[in-house]
């Protein structure tokens, strides 16, 4: 089914930024069936787990795309579907969300430490700065950040931290490789959360795959930018189709 999209958000603010860009795109293609699913609610970290339960409640030879964390596990879930998946997009996704040795261009380690503690510890209060973080860079980051917060779901704070500590563990590098379907990776230029630097780092790590960046725009683009990144996307879907 190439005409049909799955959107996975990112962690904690749900499905509501994707919904610009779905918009967006059926309104520029009425034959692509783009669906914005939620991330699993549950209170392990493994990723088996949640690959598990995204695997059972997915459609089937399908695109699979998301933003930032969602990104990540469609990753995962394109890599283990194989041919099961008729590509992969993500959005403002790092493949290691925390930097490592061999990937420095992520956020430091001590940085996301001291906000998974913090988040254990004070979860309203950690959760609205990340919500700050993905409107840095945004035109009127106050605005962003509300709109942010106020679609965000109500979640209890286990889930959140499971979400928050798989975000710490996963380095999707593996999975990008492993993955012989079309890819496209769309970034921030002025994103708070994933380095700008990180889009350069994926292209020399996947020579072979399409890397875009919209340059100004905040780690929110979906709601920044959503006729921008759906113009990428179809014209990235269109060239597929006309090869």
């Amino acid at each position: 089914m190439r005409d049909r999209l799955i959107l996975l958000p990112g962690w904690g603010l749900g499905i509501s930024p994707l919904e610009p860009l779905a918009a967006a795109l059926r309104g520029l293609d009425e034959h692509l069936r783009v669906e914005v699913e939620p991330l699993p609610v549950l209170g392990s970290e493994q990723l088996d787990d949640w690959l598990d339960e995204l695997d059972a409640n997915l459609p089937d030879n399908a695109w699979l795309g998301g933003w930032s964390l969602g990104g990540m596990l469609a990753s995962e879930l394109a890599a283990r579907r194989g041919d099961r998946c008729c590509g992969l997009i993500t959005l403002a996704s790092n493949p290691s969300f925390v930097s490592r040795e061999d990937w420095p261009t992520a956020m430091p380690n001590a940085t996301f430490e001291a906000f998974l503690s913090g988040f254990a510890e004070v979860p309203h209060g950690t959760f609205k700065r990340f919500a700050l973080l993905c409107s840095q860079g945004a035109a009127d980051p106050r605005a962003m950040t509300q709109l942010l917060l106020g679609a965000a779901p109500k979640v209890q704070p286990e889930p959140l931290l499971a979400g928050l500590e798989l975000l710490g563990q996963l380095d999707v590098r593996p999975a990008l490789q492993a993955f012989n379907g079309p890819q496209l990776h769309l970034f921030a230029g002025t994103d708070g959360l994933v380095p700008v630097a990180a889009a350069e780092a994926l292209l020399a790590l996947l020579p072979d795959v399409e890397v875009g960046l919209i340059e100004q725009a905040c780690h929110a683009f979906l709601l920044e930018a959503p006729h921008e990144l759906a113009a990428a996307i179809q014209a990235f879907l269109h060239e597929l189709d006309d090869d």
